[in-house]
């Protein structure tokens, strides 16, 4: 179906249109390219005050380490031997801290200092710390001497750092001031740009949005065409209901059909198919009359998915469309009901109260050549038959939790048996749980079988 919107009749509302939507994209694009740079300086000023504290840190643990040294050479506590070696574990730790802010900042003299501060630090255990703790009788005194020599020089290594840190602070600072202050300007230019462009385009947008839901009716239309009214089967209720969550031309491709085959078998259908639009709904119509023909010449359930997987793939061209079908004959008479399914497992047989999942009996159609096993199920009086799509297994309530085939299972349990009611219910119950903000099309077809002769039997 070709599309008739006046972007594609009149050049002019075309040519209006990409000119609106370049200074759209122009004037984002520098809004997120200013937010991306302020929120890299920002995150580059975050590791500079923690590159800042981590160095505030390492004189701490460097005193530390200190005391540690002199309280085990005044106690022989074994205790501050071992809190030395965690501090000198500590301390290295943000030594390779400091080491990274640098070296992402390109700091390379204050990284060189750092270098230098280690060596200091390296060699102020080498000369005074390991000796003290391995012979805790040396002259302590002597060695005090040179530990203020190491540490003078320490502190004043430190302070180097801490002014490199500093300063590149401040630079990142003005720079995201200046950033800002430009974006200001260049944003008040093309918002203005972008607010006279939107008067002017203002004018089309009514007639653009009449041949979109002249479109969209058109689309919905065609699709309810495709859709089976109920046909009259022996000794059976049928009944359906649908569920559109679609806007515009967001159609989906939920289909089901019933089909009298004989005078005693019926064939009952229902797919899913990938994705949306006219394509998708368009393929119901493929899907339905494709599979109609073929139950003509065949009755088995899964050598009719095989025909039509192989009829599908010669067909349909796009490669990102699959469907999904649970598909059975149902025998009026006998009621029985073979079954097969090609990756739907939305199908569901209720019997009184409690509620049975149809097995997945192959792969979806579309994508592989699989061979499709056939089921063989024996109903009873008063059993329902109720396939549906994934708009009930996937409906999420307001928290996002998915209902899933065991609250689906519970719905089918507590609804109506009446065909036509338990089909309503279910679509009033997915409205309900969704808060009528349905994400995806819900197709129901309920089908409920009587023993031949009895009182609710059709003719």
């Amino acid at each position: 179906m070709k599309s008739r919107t006046p972007f594609l009749r009149v050049p002019g509302t075309l040519i209006w249109t990409a000119f609106l939507a370049l200074v759209l994209i122009i004037a984002v694009q520098g809004a997120f390219a200013t937010r991306a740079h302020i929120a890299q300086t920002f995150e580059a000023q975050s590791r500079i005050v923690q590159a800042q504290l981590a160095l505030e840190e390492l004189l701490r643990l460097q005193i530390d380490e200190e005391s540690s040294v002199r309280g085990y050479v005044l106690t022989r506590d074994p205790f501050y031997a071992q809190e030395y070696a965690s501090t000198a574990q500590a301390f290295d730790a943000k030594v390779a801290a400091v080491a990274s802010v640098l070296a992402q900042q390109q700091l390379n003299p204050a990284a060189r200092t750092l270098e230098d501060y280690v060596s200091l630090q390296t060699n102020w255990r080498r000369k005074i710390a390991q000796p003290l703790l391995a012979s805790p009788g040396l002259d302590v005194a002597e060695i005090d001497k040179e530990n203020k020599a190491f540490s003078d020089y320490e502190n004043r290594t430190a302070n180097f750092i801490r002014n490199a840190l500093a300063q590149r602070n401040d630079e990142l600072a003005r720079s995201t001031q200046e950033q800002i202050d430009r974006d200001t300007w260049t944003r008040t230019f093309f918002l203005a740009l972008f607010g006279l462009l939107a008067i002017l385009f203002n004018g089309f947008r009514s007639r653009l949005v009449s041949e979109l839901e002249e479109e969209r009716t058109t689309t919905e239309i065609l699709q309810r065409a495709f859709r089976s009214e109920h046909v009259p089967l022996p000794n059976c209720e049928v009944g359906s209901a649908y569920l559109s969550a679609s806007s515009h031309l967001a159609v989906g491709g939920d289909v089901f059909d019933v089909y009298r085959l004989s005078d005693t078998l019926a064939m009952a259908f229902i797919a899913d198919v990938s994705g949306k639009g006219v394509d998708a709904a368009v393929l119901t119509a493929f899907i339905k009359f494709t599979i109609r023909g073929i139950a003509l010449r065949r009755r088995d359930p899964g050598a009719m998915l095989a025909e039509f997987n192989t009829a599908f793939a010669q067909t349909v061209e796009n490669p990102y469309l699959f469907v999904s079908m649970s598909l059975g004959v149902l025998d009026t008479q006998t009621l029985q009901f073979r079954y097969a399914s090609a990756g739907h497992d939305s199908a569901f047989v209720r019997r009184a109260d409690d509620v049975q999942q149809l097995a997945v009996t192959g792969p979806v159609l579309g994508v592989m050549e699989e061979p499709f096993e056939t089921k063989t199920l024996y109903l009873e009086d008063g059993d329902i038959v109720v396939l549906v799509t994934d708009g009930l297994t996937e409906a999420r309530n307001r928290a996002g939790e998915q209902l899933q085939e065991t609250g689906a299972m519970q719905l089918i349990a507590a609804s109506n048996p009446q065909p036509q009611l338990l089909a309503d219910e279910l679509v009033a119950k997915v409205k309900a749980i969704e808060g009528n903000r349905t994400r995806d099309d819900l197709a129901v077809l309920a089908i409920r079988v009587h023993e031949p002769g009895g009182s609710d039997a059709n003719d």
